[in-house]
């Protein structure tokens, strides 16, 4: 779902991963304190150091990606380092490009919000402009450590690609899918899940989906046996979402990779990692379900790199230490009959899902590829009454969020998301492959998708009663 390019620009200063897809990084999990001015230094009059005034928000909302080993191509928890890039983060702060975000809204909305508060793009603006003082590197405040292995710490259990994929120097691979079975047997809650490439230099993203196969059928009453076979427990209860069957994700075209489990069997998507998520965090109170004789799927994308590697990827899953309040749950909705016109520049691309019971969605995944320009969507409830909920105006194929609601939101039985995404196939969008074809959907890079993932739980489906 999330492709690579040379045309793609490199994301090049301090990205927070305060939340990964749906995911908390280990940063905020372990509760990182910093100390902030109890009075905005524009009061004091004093030029911002580095040890009292930027080191504080560097750490915050940057080092999870720029740090030694980490996906930045620089560090910035020393300050010799961050010095030598003010150039690149003046611009980066002054544009809104770094910490990457694309959503309207006030702070508050998101949980998972990277954006800079006016004080501290201010503080360091001042600081740059006041040539960058070190301060009194007693005054820095402590590091924040983060994991060299598992982010989530040590997985309750581990799911590997049965087998290492030999990933070519050159050329385009196509999707790889492995199926691999958990073997739980018992259903297990999980509260995180997380996806470690094998080789991430040529992994540009894994999706794990998760299918409970049926049990075998019975040939006749004259085998069934006296007391009824202990089975994986089926699906579970599925909420009532009524969809426009128009807007469904099209038949596969004929595949060359014939090894390899078939797209249309993958089940559920529970885990991804890809530019700007990977470690999955289910919000508190709630977990999921995976049911016992699950198994998994991965989808690979391999992007080669001018020399052969081999990769084996896996997951790991936290469980719960109890059962939660509420089961989430992972869906999606798209527009798979899109058709860009060649030389277009502002395309709107609609999608729908309604909602026969009422729910609580926590999350909304937009996601285009390279012509994708901007989403919205709009709730619209049975009492006639409608409101946005989501406004990604700057939406940013390098940088895959999953928005989370600070205050989840609650769906009125009868009640339809509207989706929209503009796309420009004109020759003005530089990263646009080719503007002299239509496009349609697909999974390469030079096609295109109008797909939104969400997290929901059904409210007649809660495990426990809600506090009163």
């Amino acid at each position: 779902m999330h492709h690579n390019t040379p045309k793609l620009r490199r994301a090049r200063l301090g990205s927070s991963r305060i939340m990964q897809v749906v995911g908390i990084t280990s940063a905020a999990l372990l509760g990182v304190v910093l100390i902030r001015h109890q009075q905005p230094l524009s009061a004091k009059g004093a030029v911002p150091t580095f040890s009292e005034d930027v080191a504080p928000i560097l750490y915050r909302n940057c080092t999870s990606c720029h740090r030694p080993e980490g996906l930045g191509p620089f560090s910035l928890l020393e300050y010799d380092s961050a010095r030598e890039k003010v150039n690149k983060m003046r611009k980066a702060v002054a544009t809104g490009y770094m910490p990457p975000w694309h959503a309207e809204g006030p702070h508050g909305t998101f949980l998972n919000d990277r954006r800079l508060s006016n004080e501290e793009k201010e503080t360091i603006a001042r600081w740059i402009d006041g040539g960058a003082p070190e301060g009194d590197p007693k005054s820095l405040p402590p590091k924040p450590v983060y994991p060299t292995n598992w982010e989530l710490g040590t997985p309750d259990a581990v799911v590997s690609m049965p087998e290492e994929f030999p990933v070519p120097a050159s050329g385009t691979v196509e999707y790889q899918y492995f199926e691999v079975p958990t073997n739980f047997t018992e259903d297990k809650w999980v509260q995180a899940i997380e996806i470690r490439p094998g080789a991430r230099e040529v992994v540009h993203h894994v999706l794990v989906f998760a299918r409970t196969p049926a049990p075998p059928a019975v040939a006749s009453s004259a085998t069934l046996p006296a007391t009824p076979a202990t089975r994986p427990a089926g699906p579970p209860p599925t909420p009532t979402l009524i969809r426009n069957r128009a807007h469904d994700i099209p038949p596969d075209p004929p595949r060359r990779d014939t090894l390899h489990a078939p797209p249309r069997q993958l089940g559920t998507l529970i885990g991804t990692t890809a530019p700007g998520t990977n470690l999955l965090v289910f919000p508190a109170g709630t977990a999921m379900r995976v049911r016992a004789g699950t198994i998994l799927t991965f989808q690979m994308h391999y992007t080669a790199k001018g020399h052969a590697m081999h990769d084996r990827s896996s997951v790991g899953f936290r469980f719960a230490k109890e059962a939660p309040e509420e089961e989430i749950r992972a869906n999606q909705f798209v527009n798979g009959a899109l058709n860009l016109p060649a030389g277009q520049k502002d395309v709107a691309v609609p999608a729908e899902i309604g909602f026969g019971e009422a729910v609580r969605i926590y999350g909304l995944f937009p996601h285009t590829h390279l012509r994708g320009t901007r989403w919205q969507y709009t709730l619209q409830k049975p009492d006639g009454t409608s409101e946005i909920i989501l406004d990604v105006p700057r939406y940013d194929f390098n940088w895959q969020t999953y928005y989370l609601f600070a205050k989840p939101l609650d769906i009125p039985a009868g009640s339809k998301i509207l989706s929209t995404a503009w796309y420009d196939n004109s020759a003005t969008n530089k990263n646009n492959p080719d503007a002299t074809k239509d496009v349609k959907w697909g999974d390469q890079t030079w096609e295109e998708m109008q797909y939104t993932g969400f997290l929901y739980t059904v409210n007649r489906l809660r495990l426990k009663p809600a506090a009163k």
